[in-house]
């Protein structure tokens, strides 16, 4: 069972399973600014616990490992966005697609899977949290920055998807809620900490949530009318072709600054993950919500792939490990 949940995520079983029910059941008029209400509120939830679980020690002994950190801050906010931008010319996909594509490389990496793997492969577990964090909280900026500077710029005709309150967005649903979180950390630092399999059940309704109001609307627009089969298929080769050429990267890397093994893995496995729980909120404040449902396709598809790939390397690397310590 564990082998199975590594290959098929439950939570995005149960991402599929809101596309589904908003394909099949949007929510239309008053139901739909209801659920846009509360979508709202799961975003400013959502960030404010991220600024809560964040530890002010993580943040500070991040500089100690810098070559590490600067190498996957920049695999994920440098090498990503232009492999991004050279996907914009692929035009066998709907714009709209295409703009999620572009999204989802600028998207910081992920936290709890990145740390999973670097431990499964053997890896230094304890820098892997420090990069992944640091990649989170600088994503936070970065992510809306690059996406006003090589989305509004109308790279593969993107820019007109961008809202012109996307500023007051980034500052009152994202950035005010996760600073407000990590300043009560003294106070709610406790409970976060007791309570974590609580508040990630929290984490995960609030996404479903999002995603629900955003295919709704999209669905609502007419989706399903402009996607066809075969640019799904494309939209995975897109993805798979990614991912590789950034594990392929990454690698190579490692052995050029001569990192150890043990770094090695948490260069690969942090800087070749894009989140999907900051992604949905902030494709939510960042797009308008016709446009969030054929956005969010692309950071869906990759999340599988990228656990279904990094699973098998996970796993690899840490019987050869096991192998070279025997």
């Amino acid at each position: 069972m564990s082998r199975l949940r590594e290959f098929a995520d439950p939570f995005l079983l149960l991402l599929i399973a809101m596309v589904v029910l908003a394909s099949f059941l949007p929510a239309r008029g008053e139901g739909a600014y209801i659920v846009g209400i509360l979508a709202d509120a799961g975003i400013v939830l959502l960030f404010f616990l991220h600024g809560a679980k964040l530890s002010r020690d993580a943040i500070w002994s991040g500089a100690r490992a810098w070559k590490l950190h600067l190498a996957t801050l920049g695999t994920t906010f440098a090498l990503f966005p232009l492999v991004g931008l050279a996907t914009q010319q692929v035009e066998a996909i709907p714009v709209a697609m295409r703009a999620g594509l572009l999204f989802l490389t600028l998207l910081p990496s992920t936290v709890q899977s990145s740390i999973a793997f670097t431990a499964i492969a053997r890896g230094n577990v304890a820098a892997a949290v420090v990069s992944a964090s640091f990649s989170n909280l600088l994503g936070i900026i970065l992510t809306p920055l690059l996406v006003a500077l090589l989305m509004q710029k109308g790279a593969g005709g993107t820019g007109g998807l961008i809202s012109l309150s996307a500023a007051e967005g980034i500052v009152l649903q994202l950035l005010l809620p996760f600073i407000l979180g990590h300043l009560a950390r003294p106070w709610i630092g406790g409970i976060v900490e007791r309570r974590r399999a609580m508040l990630g059940r929290v984490d995960r309704g609030s996404i479903l949530l999002i995603v629900y109001s955003a295919f709704s609307a999209a669905v609502v627009e007419g989706l399903w009318q402009k996607v066809s089969r075969g640019e799904l298929l494309l939209l995975a080769l897109l993805s798979i072709a990614i991912l590789a050429v950034v594990l392929l990267f990454t690698w190579g890397l490692a052995r050029l600054l001569g990192l150890s093994r043990e770094d090695a893995v948490v260069l690969q496995f942090c800087g070749s993950k894009k989140s999907l729980a900051t992604g949905v909120p902030m494709a939510g404040v960042l797009f308008p919500a016709s446009a969030v449902g054929p956005i969010l396709l692309p950071v869906m598809l990759f999340h599988q792939i990228q656990l279904m790939v990094c699973a098998i390397l996970a796993r690899r690397y840490g019987k050869v490990a096991n192998e070279i310590e025997n």
